[in-house]
């Protein structure tokens, strides 16, 4: 696959959260206190919320942050470059979704970014999954769905930490990319979304998170 083909294909269109009053609510509170640098804050769960509606909505938008964090480091993360998927010497990722995929493959790093974002596609897309209105109800299964998204997520995270760093810093985005990785962190240790040991790859970031510091 070309490069202008790789890109096209990994590239994707940024995601929507549920349509309806309360989705526009929801978005706008996430919204407004990140706008005002309280992230401790921006992760809780607004009172009088319901807990799925609230996993549904930021995890479109750590979808989104990853999308696009990932996107300005395709020409330096090729199948030559990032042969396999990998967060330093002692972590390998390796590519199952239960069902096309139901025995873990060896993949390099942007084909697996290309398979996990077509199956967070997937995921986001099925509205008896993700409902599409709000007042819909969720399945019993969706707090584990969201629980893998996000522990897949985090895989590119540390993906980019380790291995592209550099160029994060060649393109001035360092901050960015901290400040989304904080979101993210604050958010799944709230709600206990990421078992502690997946972590242990990005252990020296998230300590001082956790510590306030």
């Amino acid at each position: 696959m070309d490069r202008t083909c790789r890109i096209q294909r990994t590239l994707r269109q940024k995601k929507s959260a549920p349509s309806g009053n309360k989705g526009i609510q929801l978005k706008r509170c996430i919204d407004k206190t990140l706008g005002e640098g309280d992230l401790r804050e921006a992760v809780r769960l607004p009172i009088g919320e319901d807990l799925n509606e609230w996993l549904a909505v930021n995890t479109v938008d750590f979808f989104n942050n990853v999308n696009m964090l990932y996107s300005t480091l395709m020409e330096v993360c090729t199948p030559a470059t990032c042969p396999i998927m990998s967060a330093g010497p002692k972590y390998e990722y390796r590519w199952a979704d239960g069902v096309k995929v139901k025995k873990p493959i060896a993949v390099s790093a942007p084909k697996y970014v290309e398979y996990l974002m077509d199956w967070i596609e997937a995921q986001l897309d099925d509205a008896d999954t993700f409902p599409q209105h709000f007042g819909a109800p969720f399945p019993p299964n969706f707090r584990d769905v969201v629980k893998t998204i996000l522990k897949r997520l985090f895989r590119v995270y540390a993906h980019i930490y380790h291995s592209h760093f550099q160029m994060i810093m060649n393109l001035e985005e360092v901050k960015h990319l901290n400040t989304c990785f904080k979101h993210f962190t604050l958010f799944t240790m709230e709600f206990q979304l990421i078992d502690r040991e997946e972590l242990a790859p990005l252990n020296e970031l998230i300590e001082p998170i956790m510590l306030g510091r």
